[in-house]
């Protein structure tokens, strides 16, 4: 049995979309965790002081791990490993690259853990002096979690760069794991110190999972003070501004939850779900499809082979956009009772429920953008263009805070506007309403960030535009169509006694029968128009399930 389970975990997987299949599976069971992990959190606690609190404390962590740790990232190691002649020239890059990050992690580690109490205050201004107090001891246990997720990046590298994505993508479900295991056992035991806890459990269980897999392949890291500092360099070089890219997102973010300090209690925890629900597709589609395909981009830019390169970009591209467009549509059209089965249940209510729902539905608006994003970042991370996506997510960023800002500071001046918002999200007599102008920030960010990235790809690499358009047809158009069906639906249900709103299988059975009746329309529509996407997942369907297995096709886990 074990040994059954160490050669499935081993598997190499070099087809793209088997990989991405592995990975969305896998992304879909973490996301599962996650939602039941987020349930737990808002029957715990709900839209409250303590959420505000716990999400708070991640925002100096999560930057450390981005400015320091992500500078041995995946995205960043995989082509320097592909390039290696040798397994021992491999070997000695790795030692030297975990010996560089071990210091720096360390160092950064012990001075922001100083710094603490002087940050805090600074970065969330809104909290009382008891809050703050609790952010600092929270966040210097949160420390623990870049560390151990930055040696898990690097370890990361090595494993998608000899195609076991199996390993890779099982750990998200272990740190999720980790996390629930912190709300369950050590909550009660040490409070909310213990929701952070758990939290570093899970970074460790996100970590050792890869451990036997890189044995196996004979590249453990080892420490070592013979670092070639010209090859660091070289990394850096590479590393730094994709460190500068994602650094412009969190920075948002940590602006974003600054700015819900001063709102009212519990907006922090509002922002913060919405956007956990709206990451779940994010990483079965957007996630799955860019880590699968990097792999191979990075060997078709080594080997020049640029017309395949953009092919396989393209390919890519038109699935992520198959699958994230009518998504988006029903997270929109659907938002409520996903947030009512979800999250609905203890100390989160009705008025929370329906505040966390009119974030998800702004939130909704930027997959499209988002999972795009992440494949256009990996193309040119792929092409050595790591300066590309940091001009273009700086600017983004900067629209993003703005936009969030403005929007505050008019919804809070402008009755007509806060009435419109109100109406438009089924927001009235709710307090708080101007949380919403976050999300509405950071969707806007998304899409400026998108459309210059695209811009770029374009005039440096090559053009894909033009086989998107029928693609972007196709596929908004059947979803919007699918949408007004689901909603027209979902009013129908709701008017019936057998669906109560009064209990969670009652709501659930609106919201799954309505998606239902539209993804029924949405996919006929697509048959109609003779969508290629369509036809080529239905194709691998059925080679998956019909195949025979005497044939091996290219299809075929390898």
């Amino acid at each position: 049995m074990v040994q059954r389970l160490t050669r499935f975990f081993n598997t190499e997987i070099t087809n793209v979309h088997n990989a991405a299949a592995v990975l969305g599976a896998f992304a879909l069971l973490s996301q599962f965790l996650a939602l039941f992990r987020d349930r737990l959190l808002a029957a715990s606690f709900g839209a409250g002081v303590t959420l505000d609190l716990y999400y708070a404390s991640f925002r100096i962590p999560d930057l450390l791990f981005v400015s320091v740790a992500s500078l041995v990232s995946v995205s960043v190691l995989v082509p320097f490993i592909i390039n290696k002649a040798t397994k021992e020239e491999t070997k000695l890059f790795i030692d030297r690259v975990f010996s560089f990050f071990l210091l720096l992690i360390v160092a950064a580690s012990v001075l922001l853990f100083v710094l603490m109490p002087v940050l805090v205050p600074y970065l969330f201004p809104g909290f009382d002096l008891e809050a703050q107090h609790t952010v600092i001891s929270l966040s210097r246990i949160l420390l623990l979690s870049p560390f151990f997720l930055g040696l898990s990046n690097l370890l990361g590298g090595i494993t998608q760069a000899h195609n076991r994505f199996i390993l890779y993508a099982i750990s998200p479900v272990l740190y999720n794991v980790g996390i629930i295991m912190g709300i369950l056992l050590f909550v009660p035991l040490w409070g909310i110190s213990g929701l952070v806890m758990g939290v570093v459990l899970g970074a460790f269980l996100h970590m050792l999972i890869q451990i036997p897999a890189i044995i196996s392949v004979g590249l453990l890291p080892r420490f070592t003070l013979s670092i070639d500092w010209k090859e660091i360099r070289a990394v850096l070089s590479l590393s730094a501004p994709r460190t500068f890219t994602l650094a412009t997102n969190h920075i948002a973010t940590l602006v974003f939850i600054s700015l819900a300090s001063f709102m009212t209690i519990g907006s922090i925890a509002v922002f913060n779900l919405s956007l956990n629900l709206q990451s779940v597709p994010l990483a079965i589609v957007g996630m799955s499809y860019s880590l699968a395909a990097f792999p191979t981009l990075s060997r078709l830019y080594k080997d020049k082979q640029f017309d395949e390169f953009i092919a396989h970009i393209g390919t890519a591209l038109r699935h992520i956009l198959f699958w994230s467009i009518p998504i988006s549509v029903y997270f929109i059209v659907l938002r409520a009772q996903i947030v009512r089965v979800i999250l609905g249940s203890g100390q989160f209510g009705w008025d929370d429920t329906r505040l966390t729902a009119a974030a998800l539905a702004i939130f909704a608006l930027s997959i499209v953008a988002q999972s795009s994003i992440l494949l256009f970042v990996r193309a040119f991370y792929a092409g050595g263009y790591t300066k590309k996506p940091f001009v273009a997510s700086s600017i983004g960023m900067v629209f993003s805070i703005v936009a969030a800002y403005v929007g505050v500071y008019l919804y809070q001046h402008n009755p007509v506007l806060a009435t419109w918002m109100q109406d438009v999200l089924r927001t009235k007599s709710i307090e708080g309403g101007e949380v919403l102008l976050l999300p509405l920030g950071f969707t806007i960010g998304q899409y400026i960030t998108l459309a210059i990235l695209w811009a770029f790809f374009e005039y440096h690499i090559g053009n894909i535009w033009a086989s998107m358009k029928k693609v972007v047809f196709e596929v908004l158009g059947s979803a919007v169509v699918g949408g007004i069906v689901a909603y027209a639906a979902l009013n129908i249900f709701a008017s019936l006694a057998l669906f109560s709103t009064e209990t969670v299988i009652g709501i659930f059975l609106q919201g799954f029968l309505a998606g239902i009746a539209g993804i029924a329309v949405n996919l006929l529509l697509l048959y109609m128009l003779g969508s290629a996407e369509l036809s080529e997942i239905t194709s691998i369907i059925h080679r998956k399930i019909w195949k025979n297995t005497a044939v091996i096709s290219d299809m075929d886990v390898v």
